[in-house]
């Protein structure tokens, strides 16, 4: 096997780690409001968010084709041919360190329980790489204006907004219904409106894997650059909606508990409407081949719908933390990308072998990767705390009987 076949595989093998690391880290997205009100159990909701992420994977190909035209610019748009200058050693480590950046920036996040946006990371990555690369020239500007940073800062305001009117309304509708029979009656509809949230979430994010192993291996030869009229593999598709399927059972609690927990209490009918909204803004997008962060969706969704009842309280101090985190996730994975490919072309440079400088930079990701997971093991958020009461003093994920309980030490006997 060659060099750059073993590279290919590494790289495959890695993008779908990021899926998985996209399916865990956004379960929230779909799951967070009926586990928060206790329509469905924590366990079942991600077992259901998994199977509907993984359905929604083989509905549409249309955000996979913005991810191989829209963001770098490695290939002519009309032939699919790399472009002068680019070889597919380079194109390969391109995408391979923006995949770094997106994986790390997404575990970071996690770790703090910081809804992110794993499609922002991704993209910040590759941008990151080829900039690094290839200079100004190697992005391709208006593609991510119009498909990535125009959505990103309409979305939570658009979600929000529809959330907040549907909230008012459903309020308005049920204001005379007995509380716990309007109670009952919307946790049947929330579960149906995250199950569509769950649906859109595997239908758009998916996607973008499948995109990123798709322009790797247009890189290599191994695919048409038309994947709009020549479609993709069946092994793409399956692979990819497996690995964030798998990902979204996995459960990704600590976010799951800032998206739940941490924003608002949410009761019934403001998790329906939240849902609904964002279902229905995915669902669009994902039709118009936007590659629209679902994180900013859900959690302006969630906002909207804290504002949309009346004398609901809004933890307006961890909105702003997380809002702080979307500013900065673009160029921070870009920066973790830039990098990668820098370390990588230099370690490559000094050996004259590429497979010793991507190796490199996979050996890096790895270990920061075990280390984060290490970290979060030490004070675990999962299904038995996830809906524990929020601490508003400190604001964070972890629960105060998880934190105390690591404080306290045994007293040794004299």
């Amino acid at each position: 096997m060659s060099a750059e076949m073993i590279i290919l595989v590494l790289l495959i093998g890695t993008a779908l780690a990021f899926d998985f690391t996209n399916g865990f880290h956004d379960t929230g997205n779909a799951m967070a409001t009926s586990i928060a009100t206790g329509a469905l159990k924590p366990k079942v909701a991600v077992l259901l968010a998994g199977v509907l992420n993984l359905v929604g994977a083989f509905l549409s190909v249309e955000v996979a084709v913005t991810v191989t035209t829209s963001v770098l610019k490695v290939q002519d748009a009309k032939t699919g041919h790399l472009l002068s200058g680019i070889d597919a050693s380079m194109g390969l480590t391109i995408i391979f360190a923006g995949l770094i950046g997106g994986i790390l920036w997404n575990l970071l996040t996690w770790l703090f329980g910081i809804p992110s946006s794993s499609s922002h990371a991704l993209f910040g990555g590759l941008i990151g790489a080829g900039l690094a690369a290839l200079g100004m020239s190697g992005v391709n500007w208006s593609g991510v204006i119009q498909k990535v940073l125009i959505p990103a800062l309409a979305a939570p305001f658009i979600a929000g907004l529809v959330a907040a009117c549907g909230t008012w309304l459903v309020y308005r509708i049920s204001r005379n219904v007995v509380k716990k029979r309007r109670e009952d009656g919307f946790r049947w509809g929330q579960i149906a409106t995250a199950s569509l949230v769950a649906l859109s979430h595997g239908t758009n994010d998916a996607q973008k894997t499948m995109g990123v192993i798709a322009l790797a291996l247009i890189t290599t030869g191994h695919l048409t650059g038309d994947v709009k009229k020549d479609g993709l593999p069946f092994w793409i598709i399956f692979s990819c909606a497996l690995a964030i399927g798998l990902g979204t059972y996995i459960g990704g609690w600590r976010v799951i508990r800032t998206l739940g927990k941490g924003l608002v209490e949410i009761e019934s009918p403001q998790g329906l409407a939240a849902e609904a909204s964002s279902a229905a803004i995915i669902l669009s997008s994902s039709a118009a081949g936007m590659a629209l962060s679902t994180t900013h969706v859900a959690t302006g969704s969630i906002l909207g719908s804290g504002v949309g009842k009346p004398g609901a309280e809004v933890r307006w101090a961890v909105a702003g933390r997380m809002a702080m985190a979307w500013l900065i996730t673009l160029p921070a994975a870009g920066i973790v990308g830039a990098l990668s490919y820098w370390l990588s072309y230099g370690l490559k440079s000094a050996t004259g072998s590429q497979l010793v400088g991507d190796g490199v930079i996979f050996l890096i990701l790895v270990g920061l990767s075990g280390y984060m997971y290490w970290r979060a093991q030490q004070q675990k958020v999962d299904h038995s705390n996830v809906n524990a009461d929020w601490d508003e003093s400190t604001n964070s994920v972890v629960p105060a009987e998880v934190r105390e309980s690591k404080v306290a030490k045994p007293t040794a006997s004299v």
